[in-house]
């Protein structure tokens, strides 16, 4: 396994299945895949395109893109693995609205998307929290370049409330996760938002999710 210090992916850290042709299965995808997809057709554009930052096994990618055929998913990863593995769920399911996943490394300040911009809106999944604080600056400054007027951010996963965690769980994830990097660690809503003002988004509403996650949606301001 490659240093963890110096590892953006979010690659999750649970025992995953593997197929022949390099699919692999999630099992936090499976679980959590319905729910998310019920949002995700109410908040997301009908038309456009969808960048996906950390797009992991490809799971959520084919069943999101399946269930919004008139949108165009863009996936990324910065592991070979998961792109691997997402590509091969391309192909097994056979989507055409899917594109072939990216490298995208946020800390970086050009993403290899640009010429596709202004982009209708960006989706991580469990990405902010299993990768350094610098990812999230990255995050944050990438969509403020690259979305539309009025484009979207959407975070999912477990998230702190002004210094609070919301269940003894996530409170118990943060320690397991600052234990492996000292870098990582459950995200406060509060301070998303302030990274969110310096690059032009706000704040646009919290939805409460099963397992004590959440969706948090973020909109760029007008020019």
């Amino acid at each position: 396994m490659p240093e963890e210090s110096d590892n953006l992916s979010p690659v999750a850290h649970e025992q995953r299945g593997l197929s022949a042709d390099h699919r692999m299965f999630s099992p936090s995808a499976a679980q959590n895949s319905a729910p998310i997809l019920e949002v995700m057709k109410c908040i997301l554009p009908t038309t456009g395109v969808v960048l996906e930052i950390g797009c992991g096994t490809g799971e959520h990618a084919v069943c999101f893109a399946e269930a919004m055929p008139n949108v165009i998913w863009q996936p990324s990863d910065t592991d070979y693995d998961s792109r691997a593995s997402t590509a091969s769920w391309i192909k097994f399911i056979g989507l055409k609205n899917v594109l072939a996943p990216l490298d995208i490394n946020v800390c970086s300040t050009l993403w290899g998307v640009e010429e596709n911009a202004p982009i209708d809106a960006i989706v991580s999944i469990n990405m902010v929290h299993i990768a350094p604080w610098a990812a999230s600056l990255g995050l944050f400054a990438g969509a403020g370049r690259l979305l539309s007027d009025g484009g979207i951010l959407v975070l999912y996963g477990p998230f702190m409330r002004d210094g609070l965690h919301n269940a003894l769980s996530n409170a118990d994830f943060d320690a397991s996760l600052k234990a492996r990097n000292s870098s990582w660690g459950v995200r406060d809503i509060a301070d998303l938002e302030r990274i969110g003002i310096a690059s032009g988004l706000s704040r646009r509403e919290v939805i409460e999710m099963p397992s004590n996650n959440a969706i948090v949606v973020f909109s760029k301001d007008s020019s």
